[in-house]
């Protein structure tokens, strides 16, 4: 599974794969694209219903961050680290199905970072799975907040004592 899909477009996701596989200088500047405004805007807004609706406060402070002096090469150990994960998964896994946790799993369906077909596989595993679909982008809460509220204080009132 290919956890890391930028944009939805296959040469960015093979600049991630590349960066893992060769984590050269070369490679890394190809995902300083991801750092941009625009990229921090897309990853906010893509998705939603209402794109106009997304307060740009949110991502212009983001973005503040992300330029602090430094950060993108933070960020890019960060990118590097995300292709650890994928082997991670079957652990994870097992630890699923040994334990069996109430589990509450809010996704955006449209969300192209981590596509709604990384959400279904949790079914597989999890027995005792809240699961939720919802038609918004990476950024879920910018237009569920207090749908996801709500359900999670649902969920946590059934689920704990």
């Amino acid at each position: 599974m290919d956890i890391i899909q930028f944009k939805d477009t296959e040469p960015n996701r093979d600049k991630s794969k590349a960066y893992w596989a060769n984590p050269s200088k070369e490679n890394g500047d190809k995902l300083r694209g991801f750092l941009t405004l625009d990229a921090t805007k897309w990853q906010f807004t893509h998705g939603t219903q209402k794109p106009e609706l997304i307060s740009p406060d949110n991502y212009w402070h983001v973005q503040y961050l992300l330029d602090r002096k430094g950060n993108q090469n933070v960020q890019l150990k960060l990118f590097l680290s995300y292709g650890t994960n994928v082997a991670e998964y079957p652990k994870w896994q097992a630890l699923f199905r040994k334990h069996q946790i109430p589990t509450l799993l809010m996704w955006g369906k449209n969300d192209h970072i981590f596509p709604a077909d990384g959400a279904h596989p949790y079914k597989r595993d999890l027995k005792n799975l809240e699961f939720h679909l919802l038609d918004t982008g990476h950024f879920a809460l910018e237009e569920y907040g207090g749908k996801i509220a709500g359900r999670m204080i649902e969920f946590m009132d059934r689920t704990t004592q």
